[in-house]
Formats: structure tokens, C-alpha cells, sequence
């Protein structure tokens, strides 16, 4: 298995973010043809950016998404990409789509999260003054 850290020339980092985000006034639009052809540009997008997906859950209301990012991308960007990306060749290629006003809201939920608690980052920066 490939490690997740992202090696840069001045840099090694882990960043992973949940997203949740969901369709116009939390229509279940996401089923069937529509939920696959998400998960396939949700894919594409991703790899094209050079971003990991580490899960990916398609419901019909609404998305959540594990990523792996790089330090250079923040929350909003990531949205950003991937939200306009998919609405527009979703809406293209299924017309019931376009009788909403927009696929997705301009909201979304993200956290970020790593391989460690913050308990235990806590504990290793306290522990700092100990060492010899």
C-alpha cells in the first residue's frame, strides 16, 4: 500500500478532509445513473488534481467525501472544483437535473482529520519539554 503522506521538495504533509454537501433543497436526485456518473467524475476530477479519495459515499440527498489534499488547496477550493465541476456536465448529460435551479447548495460541511486524535498531538507537543 502506497503511504499517504505528499512529499513536495520542501515539505512532507498529511492532509485529509470529510466533506458532506448536498442537491438544492436536499432533493433525492442522486440514485441510479446519476449516483454512478457522480461517483466516476468525482473520480476523475480528483485524480486529475492530483487529490486522493480515501472513501466516497453517494446517498440520495446527499455526498460524503474523504480527500487527500495538498497543503497548497484549502477547503473552499476543493469545493469549489469539484461542485462546479460536476453540476455542470451532470446537468448536461440528465435534463431532469435542469429543471432545478442549481444542483448543488452553496453550503458544505467539512472537518479534517489525520492518522492521530488531537489528544495525542497534544500530549506529544506537551511532552516536547521532556525530552532529552
Amino acid at each position: 500500500m502506497p503511504t499517504p503522506y505528499l512529499h513536495k521538495n520542501t515539505s512532507v504533509s498529511l492532509l485529509r478532509y470529510h466533506f458532506v454537501w448536498c442537491p438544492k433543497r436536499r432533493r433525492k436526485v442522486l440514485t441510479g445513473n446519476v449516483a454512478l456518473r457522480l461517483k466516476e467524475l468525482l473520480e476523475e476530477k480528483t485524480a486529475e488534481l492530483g487529490w486522493s479519495i480515501v472513501a466516497l459515499e453517494i446517498m440520495p440527498d446527499h455526498v460524503h467525501l474523504f480527500l487527500g489534499t495538498d497543503p497548497d488547496v484549502s477547503p473552499t477550493q476543493v469545493m469549489h472544483a469539484l461542485k462546479g465541476y460536476t453540476s455542470r456536465i451532470l446537468r448536461q448529460e440528465f435534463p431532469k437535473l435542469q429543471t432545478m435551479p442549481s444542483l448543488w447548495t452553496r453550503s458544505y460541511w467539512v472537518s479534517t482529520a489525520g492518522n492521530v486524535s488531537a489528544e495525542v498531538i497534544e500530549k506529544y507537543i506537551a511532552e516536547q519539554k521532556t525530552r532529552d
